[in-house]
């Protein structure tokens, strides 16, 4: 995916950034660069590859130190919703916004 110098125009604008033909130019070329690398990335055949939790668990056994799920906070929830402007069977209610 290369980009274009109308692209970098388009990115700056919605960005509300004003660039000089000399930052437009510098711009397209280290985002090409780096669309390169994606690429060359996604060409690496990954079949069968296991993903790993840390990187360092390629070369090592990892014992990861989680701790137990407990609630350590009492219960505010009607407390915190009195406030609310509009509270049903304990949820926050709010003005769709995604049609």
């Amino acid at each position: 995916m290369a980009l274009t110098s109308d692209d970098i125009g388009r990115i700056a604008h919605l960005a509300r950034l004003e660039l000089s033909a000399d930052e437009s130019e510098r711009m397209l070329t280290r985002l090409n660069d780096f669309f390169g690398i994606v690429e060359a990335m996604c060409a690496v055949d990954t079949q069968g590859v296991e993903p790993l939790t840390q990187p360092i668990a390629a070369i090592q056994d990892v014992q990861l130190r989680l701790r137990e799920d407990v609630a350590s906070e009492p219960d505010q929830r009607e407390a915190n919703q009195r406030s609310a402007p509009a509270v049903e069977d304990g949820l926050y209610l709010v003005p769709k916004v995604i049609e």
